[in-house]
């Protein structure tokens, strides 16, 4: 057996049984196989939302799983270099291997490469913030950020953040030209959507935002993350034409005036056609 396993199969000690001056927690179950991997990988994408580093209590809270458990896969990882641990701050990061991981995986997906300058663009004539951000199953992740000159600007996105899919302009703009089945499907429960995000992204307000995106091409986040903060996204598209990726725009509300929308609309769109036409090319032989 591993030793990230052997670890986690470990029978938990008297410390680990009880929380800071708490009741005892629940004892941790021997974990093996699959659901360690599962376990794994939702640690992992639950500490890179988070550039600045995830405390354990946030990773407790949001894993769903208990304290002990949580603290043994995180010890574990960090030992194979897979995470850091700031000591001062008491905060969980990426470690070097994660890098090295990254590095190699980069290769293999050129939309950063591709996306790159037109980001600049983007930001250079807008004077916005730009990003691309990939799908990952139900939720969008911010890959590349570029900033923009105007000096007020919005920090709800940045690189490594998730939202589900519907939230944010990047996912709704992906969300309004996936099949509708899949669509009805992934709105089918959003009743933490509602809890966590507000009425606002309740199932008939994200699917009235999916039509205005259909209608015009570019998704609209009229400041509902965070009140002034807005929006815009277009949806990149791979060989078979389903979307993969979304530029977007970021910034106040003032910068975004119905006139300036249909502006900046437009300059999504181009720069995602750009980038969608260069992906679907036939590979070179």
């Amino acid at each position: 057996m591993d030793r990230g396993i052997d670890m986690v199969a470990q029978p938990p000690t008297r410390e680990t049984q009880t929380a800071r001056g708490g009741p005892p927690l629940p004892l941790a179950q021997p974990v093996q196989g699959a659901q360690v991997v599962t376990r794994i990988a939702l640690l992992l994408r639950l500490i890179g939302r988070n550039s600045a580093g995830t405390p354990l209590a946030e990773i407790v809270r949001d894993s769903g799983l208990t304290r002990p458990t949580v603290h043994r896969l995180l010890t574990s990882l960090a030992a194979e270099g897979l995470l850091d641990h700031d000591a001062v701050r008491h905060t969980w990061h990426y470690g070097p291997e994660v890098f090295v991981m990254g590095t190699v995986a980069a290769a293999r997906y050129p939309i950063e490469e591709l996306a790159r300058p037109s980001l600049v663009r983007l930001a250079e004539e807008t004077g916005e913030s730009a990003f691309l951000s990939i799908r990952r199953g139900a939720e969008t992740v911010c890959l590349l950020r570029e900033e923009g000159s105007f000096p007020i600007r919005s920090f709800v996105l940045h690189e490594g953040v998730r939202f589900p899919l519907g939230i944010a302009s990047a996912g709704l703009a992906i969300l309004a030209y996936l099949p509708a089945a899949e669509v009805d499907t992934l709105l089918a429960d959003t009743t933490d959507f509602s809890a966590r995000w507000g009425d606002q992204h309740s199932p008939a307000s994200i699917r009235a935002n999916l039509e205005r995106t259909r209608e015009t091409g570019y998704a609209v986040n009229p400041g509902l993350i965070l009140e002034g903060s807005w929006g815009m996204g277009a949806a990149i598209f791979d060989r078979s034409g389903r979307p993969g990726w979304a530029l977007s725009l970021t910034g106040i509300e003032p910068r975004f005036k119905p006139e300036r929308q249909r502006i900046l609309g437009q300059l999504l769109l181009d720069e995602a056609s750009r980038i969608t036409q260069t992906l679907q090319r036939p590979p070179i032989a």
